[in-house]
């Protein structure tokens, strides 16, 4: 397979054709979380309670492994583009020796970390036995993970989306048919309890990866990992990183967010904590397929940027931003015309429907201004542009949202934090649109030279 098309094919088709596996993956993955939820709170509420506390560091093994994913792709697609082919089999071979040392790092220090942060959060003695049995063996699987995660970036930079999504919900299944299975017991297997869900998920992750290896057998990528490839090179290892860090941050930003919200929040009502938990849950499925789109489109970025096409890049900027648009304008149609409908899905009490289905209108306002920012951060990415990209999730989850949480909660209340949001990435993305602009031709004017 020749990754030429990403520069021949027509803008729209080529961004559906590598967004669409894309947004499917997130779906499958966001079904299997839900899933795997349900099948531990079969166990019992100390159970879910446990996997609930692990969570956190779990999401935080998932940042650093995504995050340098994102690295990888971009710098494999920005030298692929560039015809840079021994710059990108290098980049393809540092990023799989680093994703390697990656996991080892992070299974050592989570399983260093782990008993300590637990009792941070809990002296139920009972809840911790059951967190440590789940996460030693989850955090046992980290290294497969990461290389799992380093294959489908890599996949993805080349433009086989299809194989990524093929990955991913081979694992999912893997896992949603381990649950049942390891944790109640299936014939001569034995009811494991908490420690079938954790054996569950660390093999669909190993099947996940299995999978990129076969592929990898019969029909090899386009990047080539190898010894003859492990050679020193600082400045490629740091180009890597520059991009990866930065993405690392970008996804533990909403965290930090949702916890200072919280502390805000909690003074008036646990209610309002529940209506901000709701939101997220929500806002997931608005914001899954415009990250979608974000993924198909950060290789067609890099790869055409590489390419010299800076007339591409651009079209592939405004194509997306009009598509990310289109979703956010019928999310807050939708927001707007039955909010009381979508907070019902989590709650029946009427209060919190009643409070819930007002903060969401007011939520929404922001939606349609934030394209702008989700678009821009993700095309910075693809550029290779790591910093730009976290100054601008910078603006939109702390610089800007949590001062204006804390004036508008003195002047309005609890609503006052709904309206900080629109505040936020309103001018976020006014900013967002000044910096796209100034580093993107800042980055084309020297590539140019």
């Amino acid at each position: 397979m020749n990754e030429t098309f990403m520069k021949e094919k027509p803008i729209l088709p080529l961004i559906a054709s590598m967004s669409l596996p894309a947004v499917v993956s997130m779906i499958v993955n966001s079904l299997y979380n839900i899933i795997d939820s349900f099948f531990v709170a079969m166990i019992s509420e100390d159970a879910l309670t446990a996997v609930s506390l692990v969570f956190p560091m779990q999401n935080f093994v998932n940042a650093v492994s995504i995050g340098f994913g994102v690295g990888l792709n971009a710098v494999i697609s920005i030298c692929l583009g560039a015809k840079q082919n021994d710059t990108a089999h290098t980049a393809a071979t540092h990023g799989m020796v680093l994703s390697v040392v990656h996991g080892v790092v992070l299974t050592a220090v989570t399983f260093a970390l782990i008993p300590s942060f637990l009792r941070m959060f809990t002296d139920d003695e009972a809840v911790v036995s059951m967190g440590l049995t789940y996460a030693y063996i989850v955090f046992g699987f980290s290294t497969i993970l990461t290389i799992g995660l380093a294959y489908e970036k890599m996949f993805q930079a080349v433009g086989r989306m299809n194989v990524t999504m093929i990955a991913l919900i081979c694992g999912c299944l893997t896992n949603i048919v381990g649950d049942p299975i390891l944790i109640f017991g299936f014939g001569p297997i034995p009811a494991m309890g908490i420690a079938g869900a954790a054996w569950a998920t660390g093999l669909g992750q190993t099947v996940s990866l299995a999978v990129y290896l076969a592929v990898c057998r019969y029909k090899p990528l386009q990047v080539r990992i190898s010894s003859a490839y492990l050679v020193w090179n600082p400045l490629l290892d740091k180009r890597l990183y520059g991009i990866g860090i930065p993405a690392v941050l970008n996804m533990g930003l909403p965290s930090l967010l949702v916890s200072a919200l919280n502390g805000m929040l909690a003074p008036f009502s646990p209610i309002y904590v529940v209506i901000l938990g709701i939101y997220y849950k929500l806002q997931t499925f608005l914001y899954m397929p415009s990250n979608g789109i974000i993924q198909g489109v950060r290789p067609l970025i890099g790869y055409n940027f590489g390419a010299g096409e800076y007339g591409r890049v651009g079209a592939l900027y405004r194509t997306t931003l009009g598509l990310n648009s289109l979703i956010m304008i019928g999310g807050t149609v939708v927001c707007f015309a039955v909010p009381d409908v979508l907070i019902g899905w989590f709650t029946e009490n009427p209060e919190t429907i009643r409070l819930g289905a007002s903060a969401l209108r007011i939520i929404s306002c922001g939606f349609i201004v934030s394209a702008l920012s989700v678009t821009a951060s993700g095309a910075l990415e693809g550029l290779g542009k790591g910093v730009p990209s976290l100054l601008i999730s910078l603006l939109r989850y702390v610089v800007v949202i949590i001062p204006a949480a804390f004036v508008c909660v003195s002047l309005w209340g609890p609503d006052g934090i709904w309206h900080c949001f629109w505040i936020a990435e309103g001018v976020a993305a006014l900013l967002a649109f000044f910096i796209y602009r100034r580093t993107a031709s800042a980055a084309m004017g020297k590539a140019g030279k």
